[in-house]
C-alpha cells in the first residue's frame, strides 16, 4: 500500500472508533515507515503509539466499576478459553535432551529470580516458543512450566478465537491478552502456525498481517508478570518477526537413546515392574526409535495392562513386562504412523 492508503485507512478507522483496525493499521504504517528508510518518522509514531497506549490502560484501571468491568471482560473471554488450570507437574514428569534442558531450567530460574532481575533493570523472560514433531511434549512441558511457578495457565481455544468475520480473529486475540494481564497468568496457544503465519502466506486476503500484527503489538506490552508459551509443529511457517518477538525458543525432537531410556524409567514407576528380558533392552530401544516420547510411553503402557491381563496370579512382588507384546506394539505404531 502507498503512503495515502495507510492514512485514508487510518483516518477511516479512527472516525468509525474501531480500535483494533486502527492499531493494526498504524503497526502497519510504521513497518512500511522503517522499510522506506523514513526511520526518524517510524520512531516518532511509534513512540506516540506506545504512550497513547499506556494511557488508556492506566484510563481503564481507574474508570467505572472494577466489578462490572471485570464481569463483562469474564464474559467476552470465556467462549474463548478452552480450559483455566493450575497444574500439579514438575520437572520430574518431563524427559528432555540436556541442551531443551537446561534452556527451560535458566526460563523457570529468570522467574524464580525475578525480583533480582528487576534490581539491575533486566527483563524477565515471558515469551517462550516449543516448536517440534507432535508428541514429544510441547504441551506438557508447558504445564510444567505452569506447576514449577504455580501459575495459573490459560488455554487458549483455537476453535473459538479463529472466526472468518474480518477483523474478529485479532479482536479475539486482544481479549486474550488483557484477560492475562488482569491474572498475571500464562497464555497457551497449541498449534500457534494457525495465528502466525507468514503475513505473505498466500490467499490470506490480509486477515493474516492484520492477525501477526495485533499479535506483534500485544506482545510488546505483556505485562513482565505475565506469559506467554506458544506450540507449533511448524515452526518454519511463522512470520519471522513474530519468530523475533520470542524470548526463547526451545526445540523438543523425537528422542533419542537417552532419552527413550529415561522414559521408559519414567513410565515403570521406579521399578514398580520388571522386563521379562524376551527381549532385549537394547532391542527394545532400538524398535523405540523414530517414535515419539507420547507413542513410546503410550505403546508401553498398552504392553504393562496386556502383560498383566495375562498372568492369573502376580507370583512375584514386581509383575513382568511381556517384552514380546512390547516390541510387536512399538512396531504396529510405526505401520500405523507411516500409513498416515
Amino acid at each position: 500500500m502507498s503512503q495515502q492508503d495507510y492514512i485514508k485507512d487510518i483516518a477511516r478507522f479512527g472516525l468509525e472508533n474501531d480500535q483494533d483496525k486502527l492499531l493494526s493499521t498504524l503497526n502497519e504504517f510504521i513497518e512500511h515507515n522503517k522499510n522506506t528508510k523514513k526511520v526518524n518518522f517510524a520512531l516518532q509514531l511509534q513512540s506516540l503509539l506506545k504512550d497513547s497506549l499506556r494511557k488508556q490502560n492506566n484510563h481503564l484501571m481507574k474508570v467505572g466499576s472494577p466489578t462490572h468491568y471485570q464481569t463483562v471482560q469474564d464474559r467476552e473471554t470465556d467462549e474463548l478459553i478452552l480450559e483455566k488450570l493450575t497444574s500439579d507437574y514438575t520437572l520430574n514428569n518431563l524427559v528432555l535432551t540436556d541442551a531443551a534442558a537446561d534452556k527451560l531450567n535458566n526460563f523457570l530460574e529468570e522467574h524464580r529470580q525475578s525480583e533480582l532481575l528487576s534490581k539491575y533493570n533486566l527483563p524477565v523472560s515471558n515469551k517462550l516458543l516449543f516448536y517440534g514433531p507432535s508428541g514429544c511434549g510441547k504441551t506438557l512441558a508447558s504445564y510444567v512450566i505452569a506447576g514449577e511457578l504455580n501459575k495459573l495457565m490459560i488455554v487458549v481455544n483455537l476453535g473459538a478465537i479463529v472466526s472468518s468475520k474480518l477483523g474478529e480473529t485479532s479482536k479475539n486475540i486482544a481479549k486474550i491478552f488483557r484477560k492475562a494481564a488482569q491474572e498475571d497468568c500464562i497464555i497457551f496457544i497449541d498449534e500457534f502456525d494457525s495465528l502466525g503465519k507468514v503475513r505473505d502466506y498466500s490467499q490470506d486476503h490480509g486477515e493474516m498481517k492484520r492477525v501477526v500484527n495485533t499479535i506483534l503489538q500485544l506482545f510488546d506490552y505483556l505485562p513482565q508478570s505475565s506469559m506467554v508459551i506458544a506450540a507449533t509443529n511448524q515452526k518454519d511457517m511463522l512470520d519471522e518477526a513474530l519468530l523475533r518477538r520470542f524470548d526463547l525458543s526451545i526445540s523438543l525432537e523425537l528422542p533419542e537413546k537417552e532419552q527413550i531410556e529415561k522414559m521408559i524409567n519414567l513410565v515403570l514407576k521406579e521399578d514398580q515392574f520388571i522386563f521379562d528380558k524376551k527381549v532385549s533392552k537394547t532391542e527394545l530401544i532400538e524398535s523405540a526409535k523414530g517414535l515419539s516420547y507420547y507413542s513410546i510411553q503410550k505403546t508401553l503402557i498398552n504392553a504393562i495392562k496386556r502383560s498383566l491381563f495375562a498372568i492369573k496370579s502376580v507370583k512375584s512382588i514386581k509383575p513382568k513386562i511381556d517384552t514380546q507384546i512390547w516390541k510387536d506394539l512399538l512396531e504396529q505404531e510405526k505401520n500405523a504412523l507411516a500409513i498416515k
